[in-house]
Order: C-alpha cells, then sequence, then structure tokens
C-alpha cells in the first residue's frame, strides 16, 4: 500500500464497503490493524469482536456473517506447557472453520502464520496446523483463504517478554534493567505499519493462496539491535537528543523505543534557561537528524492540533505564555494533559498513533516551537484528524 492519506486512496468505483473483523483484535498485531483500517472510513468498515466470541456459537456465527473479510490473529504463543498453545490454537481454528461452515459464509479469509512453521515447536507446529485447516476448508466449500507466513513482527505497544525480544529490550531499557542476550542470532523481521499494509494489500487484491510468504523487510543481529536501542536510552532518555535514523527500520525502531517511555513521569522535561543583561536563551533541541523546525504564537483560549502521526516525531516546545498540551493514545480513552508556561520552559514530545493538541491558556500570546522529523508533503502528510476528547 502506497497512499495512506484517507479517501484519496479509495478506489471510488467500489461500491461495497468492506467489512472486516479481526480475531485477537486486542491482541498486538490485531489492535494495530484495528486502527490502521480505520484511517480508510470510506472504504473499509470494522466489525468489532470479542474473545468470548469463541465461547458461543451464536456470538461467533453472528460475527462471522457480518465480515467480508476475516483476519484470524487470535492465538497463543507463550505458555509453560508447549502442548497447551498447540491445543489452544488449533481449537481457535477448529472453531472458526465450524462457524464458517455453520453460516456458509464466502467470506476472503486471512490466516497469519509465522515463520515458526520451520521450527521443531509446538507454536510453530500450531501455526502450520492452523493454516492447513483452513487450507482445508477452502477447499472442501469453496472458500477464499489467504495463509501468510509472517517473520518476526516489531512495533509500538509490543507486550514485553511475550510478542518480540525488541519489546523485551525497550522494557527494560525504559525500566532500569538490563537486557541480556540470550542467542545472537540474527532477526528477520518485519515493522507492524508494514505488516498491516501487507494485510491490506492483500485484501485490495483479493490474493488467495494457501501459502503466502511475507518476506522480512530488515535483518539484524541481537547484539547489533541491542547497541542501537542502547543509544537510543543515551542519547534520547539520558541527553534529550533525538537520534540519528539513518533507515526507515531505526526509523521505526527508534518509534518503537520510545512507546515504551512512561509518558507520564517522563514529560514535561525542563530545558535549561540562560539569562544575560541582552536577554534570555533557551537551547530547544539537538538534532541526530535535520527536520523542520517552526516557531508560532497563539492567542488566548485557541487551540491547535486535535491530529496524529503514524510515523514522524515531534516535539512542542513553550517559550513564552502559558500552554495545556494533551494526548491521547487513538483507540483509547484516557487523556493525558502537561501544563507549561515560559517562565520555565519545557517540551512535551508527540508519540506515534496519540492524537494531540495546544492550547493557550494565558492571558497573552503563546509562544511556541515546534521540530518535526521529517519536510511537510502535501502528498504523504501523514496527519490525520481526530479530536483528542471525543
Amino acid at each position: 500500500m502506497t497512499n495512506r492519506s484517507g479517501s484519496n486512496g479509495v478506489n471510488k468505483e467500489r461500491r461495497h464497503m468492506l467489512k472486516i473483523g479481526i480475531t485477537g483484535q486486542t491482541g498486538f498485531i490485531g489492535k494495530h490493524l484495528f486502527n490502521t483500517i480505520g484511517l480508510f472510513p470510506a472504504e473499509f468498515e470494522r466489525v468489532g469482536f470479542e474473545k468470548s466470541f469463541f465461547e458461543h456459537n451464536d456470538a461467533l456465527d453472528n460475527f462471522i456473517k457480518q465480515c467480508d473479510i476475516i483476519v484470524h490473529l487470535a492465538a497463543m504463543n507463550r505458555h509453560p506447557d508447549p502442548e497447551h498453545i498447540y491445543q489452544v490454537n488449533t481449537s481457535l481454528v477448529k472453531k472458526l472453520t465450524d462457524s464458517l461452515v455453520r453460516t456458509g459464509s464466502h467470506a476472503h479469509v486471512i490466516f497469519s502464520s509465522s515463520t515458526q512453521e520451520e521450527k521443531d515447536n509446538h507454536y510453530g507446529q500450531s501455526k502450520l496446523a492452523g493454516r492447513q485447516m483452513l487450507a482445508e476448508w477452502a477447499k472442501k466449500h469453496g472458500g477464499k483463504f489467504t495463509g501468510m507466513v509472517i517473520p518476526n513482527v516489531f512495533g509500538p505497544f509490543g507486550l514485553p517478554f511475550y510478542n518480540s525480544v525488541i519489546a523485551t529490550f525497550c522494557h527494560q531499557l525504559t525500566h532500569e534493567e538490563t537486557p541480556v542476550i540470550a542467542v545472537d542470532g540474527e532477526l528477520n523481521l518485519i515493522y507492524i505499519d508494514e505488516l498491516a499494509n501487507a494485510i491490506l494489500d492483500s485484501i485490495r487484491s483479493g490474493e488467495a493462496g494457501d501459502q503466502m510468504n511475507v518476506p522480512a523487510t530488515s535483518r539484524i543481529r541481537v547484539s547489533a539491535l541491542l547497541l542501537l536501542l542502547e543509544q537510543y536510552k543515551t542519547l534520547y532518555l539520558q541527553k534529550g537528543i533525538i537520534p540519528p535514523t539513518n533507515n526507515s527500520f531505526e526509523r521505526n525502531l527508534f518509534n518503537t523505543f520510545r512507546s515504551f517511555i512512561d509518558n507520564k513521569n517522563y514529560f514535561p522535561v525542563k530545558l535549561t534557561k540562560h539569562t544575560d543583561p541582552r536577554g534570555a536563551f533557551v537551547e530547544i533541541i539537538r538534532l541526530g537528524n535535520g527536520g523542520q523546525v517552526s516557531f508560532s504564537t497563539t492567542l488566548p483560549g485557541v487551540t491547535r492540533g486535535n491530529h496524529f502521526h503514524t510515523r514522524k516525531i515531534e516535539r512542542f516546545a513553550v517559550i513564552r505564555g502559558n500552554a495545556l498540551i494533551q494526548l491521547r493514545q487513538v483507540g483509547t480513552s484516557e487523556v493525558l494533559e502537561f501544563y507549561l508556561s515560559g517562565d520555565a520552559p519545557a517540551y512535551v514530545d508527540m508519540p506515534v498513533w496519540y492524537t494531540h493538541n495546544i492550547k493557550n491558556v494565558g492571558e497573552g500570546e503563546l509562544y511556541t516551537i515546534f521540530w518535526i522529523n521529517e519536510f511537510f508533503d502535501p502528498a504523504d502528510p501523514d496527519t490525520y484528524v481526530e479530536p483528542v476528547h471525543l
């Protein structure tokens, strides 16, 4: 998928809005895919899924009946008893196929398998078995099936000690823990955003096939990965420097690292104010990259923003006046509030997938400096309107 600027990427000839349901909707991949689909309201409609549906045939059948596309992500990948992993994952596929048969569904089913299929472990075996079960359903009942074999997935908001070693390392480094390398192997990786794009590409094209190997977009040794993350901790957390991101992988890794920071307690970060007879000077940011710095004035009572970004790195610094900066992670309800004053200059960074705004809550003009890591491109702005307060 190459266009993410809302309805501009929609096929205007499409008369039927595709209804997409995601099992495992609240999991790491499911949550991100659900939110990404929401960026295209003129093209797709999301059908809500709850874990309890697997325990009630009527609820599962009702879900299946509503869907044109079913992305089956629900699975377990860690448990003290490996056999339990196999039983749970194959049982979920069995329940899904039974419902597909009962309802006579003609939905396009997309299954997320794993390159772990090639390894001798219960998780990989369960994924292979699940893919084969769904392929058999499609063959026997004339269904449409795509079995996606996916490399290691990483990205913001993953669960440490569960989803990936990257999630674990990021959590440890941002929580004063010490990562340990168990095996310094090479990782074949795909970023969560890239995987969501691959799934949407499959949906749009209608591509089907029992085995579709999703290629890794980056490869790195565990030791080299940890070195980068340790640099992010030193530069960003300890010195306030935006580190170099020399390619898309490093940008994606840095955004992943940032997602593990405790925003409530880390921001706002205090800046040093230097004064002399000439006036005051505040250094806003030191750049490992270039990017764009902007300055604005805002009249009392005026609010700017109420949008979010999926890849951009952005900083708001208040140098005069009084401001309220508000952030809310897309798909959640909690609103974070930070009050900043030019009397004690400070900044707040905008995490990816957090809608944000800034309001002048003082009596005089508000002076704000903005920095963002890339120049504004009207053809690909990566800016999606959503109010902080729903």
